[in-house]
């Protein structure tokens, strides 16, 4: 969607559609939905709407229901806002990055916990070797006292 009329429209479908999810559609199989993206092809003759749902999975299968058998109503609204000779098609689709950004808070926690247990094992604990285990040059120490008897 790299032309900015494609976007434009696209922006609109969404708004377009959230508008009559909530106020038109009385279905009360929808649940709490929120249409999170919409992606139109070039030619924009499809529009996929990336929608996400506040519940269970049977909310989510029952919303997915709901919007399919709404898919005509919507459509026809696009259409008549829009005011285009050719009306998209609607397809919708779950929007699964909320889940995969679930996962990652899991994740990140977890190794949040592995820090926090190894720095607690950490403290208070004393090197396995010397104070200081890194090599230093030999001083060359050279004795005075020596050299001059030496001379003598």
């Amino acid at each position: 969607m790299a032309n900015p009329r494609v976007r434009k429209i696209a922006d609109r479908i969404q708004v377009i559609v959230a508008e009559m999810l909530e106020r038109r559609i009385k279905d009360p199989r929808l649940g709490f939905i929120t249409i999170t993206d919409v992606r139109l092809s070039g030619d924009s003759q499809h529009a996929t709407l990336y929608y996400t749902v506040l519940g269970e999975a049977e909310e989510q299968a029952a919303t997915a229901a709901a919007l399919e058998s709404a898919k005509g109503v919507l459509r026809s609204e696009v259409g008549k806002q829009l005011g285009m000779r050719l009306v998209p098609t609607l397809a919708f689709e779950l929007d699964v990055i909320p889940e995969g950004a679930r996962h990652l808070d899991e994740v990140l926690a977890k190794a949040r916990e592995a820090d926090e247990a190894v720095a607690a094992a950490r403290e208070g604990a004393q090197p396995a070797g010397e104070a200081d285990p890194y090599k230093k040059p030999r001083e060359v120490v050279e004795d005075v006292d020596d050299e001059d008897d030496e001379d003598e």
